[in-house]
């Protein structure tokens, strides 16, 4: 799961058991590009434990930073985040936090770059839809 937040952007995955290597459907990986994004997140939650949790960090991995953490807790984080938007726009909201927050512009940038693309997808949704309408009826 991809979630962008105020708070920065994080990918979401469920961890590998120790010994196995199985999947561990009850414990998630919430990973980072920047190490700011998850320490803007423990300090929106600064009395969960999530903001006890150490960030792990790997230039061997896809996502440079992460934070290891029972998927129950992230669950909870989720939901509090959900419960504390009072916003129109989006792309708005996280310049507001950004510049609060005297935090790096690239974030916000990244934002309307995903906007964009997200928004050509949209577009482009009518010419896919006529192609399988059309090659339907051949």
């Amino acid at each position: 799961m991809w979630i962008f937040t105020r708070y920065g952007f994080f990918s979401i995955a469920c961890a590998n058991k120790p010994r196995s290597g199985s999947i561990d459907v009850d414990v998630v990986m919430v990973r980072s590009r920047l190490k700011e994004h998850l320490l803007n997140l423990q300090e929106r939650f600064k009395d969960a434990s999530l903001a006890k949790l150490s960030i792990e960090s790997s230039s061997h991995t896809d996502y440079r930073y992460r934070l290891v953490m029972p998927k129950a807790e992230w669950v909870a984080v989720l939901s509090e985040m959900a419960t504390e938007q009072t916003w129109r726009n989006f792309k708005n909201e996280a310049s507001l936090f950004e510049r609060a927050h005297n935090l790096s512009r690239r974030y916000v940038d990244a934002l309307h770059d995903i906007w964009g693309v997200m928004h050509r997808l949209q577009i482009h949704e009518s010419d896919d839809t006529s192609n399988k309408i059309g090659k339907s009826h051949a």
